[in-house]
């Protein structure tokens, strides 16, 4: 009996009620694997973003296990101290490695959190994160001139996704896939390996920039507007490139189509450190002269209790005696305001005074292990149908409709999506699961011990059992 391999393609930031459910008629590919495996919402971690979701899923760790809360994260309690989470932040060991162990050989093609590169059994291209074609973004390093025959240029990301340039998106994201999805059979034509991974960022470029003439509940929704099928067709177009990869998924290989999160209309903004400053809780040297970042006018330390970080969820870090260098909240007042400050943020409430729903967290509360400098308040503005913005001054108040990194039209949503057929999966319908539970799954598909401590556990017997 030949071995099971296993086949993953991630679709970052892949929206489960679209293609689980509105569009599945739409989507003859992902609705045959459906109808032969089993599928559902895949619940991600907090915060449910890229970085660290790919690595959480890869590694069943969680976000305080690797000490990785975002793209950026602090790398010490001083005030400048800051690194990029790449594959070098990732400690713990991910799939390809596990496999790597067991003698077997792995494709990984533009998994988040892999440049720089690492030595591997079988062939690595980097991800997203990596700087340009200039950079060592294969291993072997060979294989690069090799990618560069098959597709040219080869494109980790769009240039700016975040544009007012929609016809150049578009092309963007398209030549993108394309030319992922081609060195993806490429290499499995050309490679042995026992796992596939790949991860194509395409849909999370889509539903950024082009979800407001989908959603007719977009604050900037105009009916019958000239992008209003884009994200659909481009999925159609994704459904066929999928199809055509399966081709190399013989008899004895399970295919995974996995997001790490989904995607949700944005509301707007909460300008989480110009409330701390309205608040009292964040001083700068000079008052701003229009809308800027705290640092732009400097921030007075001494009289500074809190500040926040932008993105798609608010990190807040507290100034604490004897742990920051002018730290000012004492050591053992800590919990009495930070308890404080997160009933206060959690009552933010819209631009009409409505409530909103915002969820804070403390890291401990969300993690069994909590690693590397973690933000002391984790705030979900709004069920993440508010996005946090670090900006400060000018006439927009605490709520901005504007975002500071450009036009975007969707927040990230807490559930991804799953579906898994082959060998061994049989048609169980519908059933949800948690991002942390698919590397447990695949290593049982291949027969590779579990590492104690991963988080998840396999999802085989219960879809078995279905």
């Amino acid at each position: 009996m030949a071995e099971t391999k296993v086949m993953m393609i991630g679709l970052d930031c892949a929206e489960p009620s679209l293609v689980l459910e509105r569009w599945r008629d739409q989507l003859p590919v992902l609705s045959g694997l459906m109808e032969r495996g089993a599928y559902g919402r895949l619940t991600s971690v907090i915060p449910p973003i890229t970085v660290p979701a790919w690595s959480c899923m890869m590694a069943s760790r969680t976000p305080g296990d690797l000490g990785v809360y975002g793209f950026r994260n602090r790398s010490d309690h001083t005030y400048d101290g800051a690194f990029i989470a790449n594959s070098t932040a990732i400690t713990e060991p991910r799939l390809w490695d596990l496999v790597t162990r067991s003698g077997s050989p792995s494709i990984v093609l533009g998994v988040p959190g892999t440049f720089p590169v690492r030595p591997l059994n079988g062939v690595m291209v980097s991800c997203f994160l990596t700087p340009g074609t200039e950079s060592q973004y294969t291993y072997p390093p060979g294989l690069r001139r090799e990618v560069e025959e098959v597709v040219g240029e080869y494109l980790f990301d769009c240039t700016n996704f975040r544009t007012d340039d929609k016809e150049d998106l578009l092309r963007q994201v398209y030549e993108m896939t394309d030319r992922r999805f081609a060195l993806a059979a490429h290499l499995l034509t050309t490679r042995p390996w026992r796992l596939f991974a790949m991860v194509e960022m395409g849909p999370d470029r889509m539903h950024h920039g082009f979800w407001k003439y989908m959603d007719a509940e977009h604050r900037g929704h105009e009916a019958g507007g000239p992008y209003e099928d884009a994200i659909l067709e481009y999925h159609r177009h994704l459904d066929g490139l999928i199809g055509r990869l399966l081709a190399h998924a013989d008899e004895d290989t399970v295919v995974f189509v996995l997001s790490d999160h989904g995607a949700k209309r944005l509301e707007g903004g909460i300008r989480v450190n110009e409330w701390l400053r309205r608040e009292g809780l964040l001083k700068t040297m000079a008052e701003p002269e229009g809308v800027c970042s705290p640092r732009d006018v400097g921030i007075d330390w001494s009289q500074t209790v809190a500040w926040g970080e932008g993105g798609y969820y608010a990190r807040v870090f507290m100034n604490v005696q004897g742990r920051e260098p002018d730290g000012v909240v004492p050591a053992a007042d800590y919990e009495a305001v930070r308890d404080d400050l997160a009933a206060r943020l959690a009552a933010i409430p819209d631009e009409n005074g409505d409530p909103i729903a915002t969820a804070v967290y403390k890291p401990e509360e969300l993690y069994e292990e909590v690693h590397g400098v973690a933000p002391d308040l984790i705030v979900i503005f709004g069920d993440l149908l508010w996005r946090s913005v670090g900006t400060i001054g000018g006439d927009e108040g605490v709520h901005t409709f504007e975002n500071d990194t450009g036009p975007d039209d969707a927040n990230h949503a807490q559930d991804g999506l799953y579906v898994v057929a082959g060998p061994g999966i049989p048609a169980a319908g519908s059933a949800d699961a948690h991002l942390l539970d698919i590397a447990p799954t695949v290593l049982e598909l291949l027969g590779i011990d579990r590492p104690a401590q991963m988080r998840g556990t396999s999802l085989l017997p219960n879809l078995v059992g279905a």
